[in-house]
């Protein structure tokens, strides 16, 4: 009878938690979003008291500017904040919260370069990747518990739940989104800045530089987290027959973005 029951609830939980991500592909998430995103806030609230912010307000402007033009197309409020650190990163979690580190933005030359990479974070946020690594690798009680687990990123398990919202990175452990999900981001952000205006083409400079970069001694933690550069060019290129025309539109319909770093 136990048994029984178990499987009817396993039944139920596959069926509540059938999702569709924006690119169409069906997913597993039986997390609640609500809890997902009580995650996000507090890591985000954690790193903003663990992590120096940087206060060079013509780079705080450059990326506000940039994400706010993103946003736009997505709706709802997002924070953002630049972190000061010289690693290549940016990341954005559930519950609308974007970070960007200084390094980054001194790596781009223009806004279209880091609009690529703060479309690709938001993607991840979009598709609930976050949720279905939960509902993956943790299932739904373990998986609730770890709202707490949050508050102590040091211990075991705050270190597995930050990883799987995609900033274990900050804590010594790094858990990478699957190659699934990083190309599902990479369609979803190129289309996302190109709406907002930006140039999509400019993300191939930008992984043209960042594999420059990796090959120095600066460290190129966004990088260890996700495909080759190769391999995401590769991909982006046959992503931009589509998104090229976007952009147009967007230009047409009075989008033009003027972030000045």
């Amino acid at each position: 009878m136990k048994l029984r029951i178990i499987f009817a609830l396993l039944i139920v939980i596959s069926l509540a938690a059938c999702a569709i991500t924006p690119t169409g592909r069906s997913q597993l998430a039986f997390m609640p979003d609500s809890e997902v995103d009580a995650m996000g806030l507090q890591a985000f609230s954690d790193l903003k008291k663990e992590k120096t912010i940087s206060q060079n307000a013509q780079e705080d402007q450059f990326v506000r500017c940039i994400a706010n033009a993103i946003t736009r197309e997505v709706g709802g409020n997002w924070e953002v904040v630049v972190f000061e650190d010289n690693t290549l990163n940016a990341f954005a979690l559930p519950g609308n919260k974007i970070g960007v580190h200084t390094g980054l933005v001194e790596l781009v030359d223009n806004q279209d370069q880091l609009a690529s990479v703060i479309g690709h974070e938001i993607g991840h946020v979009l598709a609930r990747h976050s949720n279905e690594r939960m509902s993956q690798k943790l299932g739904a009680q373990i998986g609730i518990s770890l709202i707490a687990a949050v508050a102590a990123p040091r211990t075991p398990m705050g270190q597995n739940a930050l990883g799987l919202l995609g900033v274990g990175a900050q804590y010594g452990l790094i858990m990478p989104f699957s190659r699934l999900h990083e190309s599902e981001a990479d369609a979803i952000g190129i289309e996302l800045m190109a709406k907002a205006g930006f140039n999509p083409s400019e993300s191939i400079t930008l992984w043209q530089k960042m594999a420059q970069a990796s090959q120095g001694s600066q460290p190129v933690e966004f990088l260890s987290t996700h495909p080759s550069p190769e391999t995401r060019i590769d991909d982006l290129r046959g992503l931009l027959p589509k998104a090229m025309p976007l952009m147009q539109q967007a230009h047409a319909a009075g989008k033009a973005p003027n972030c000045v770093k």
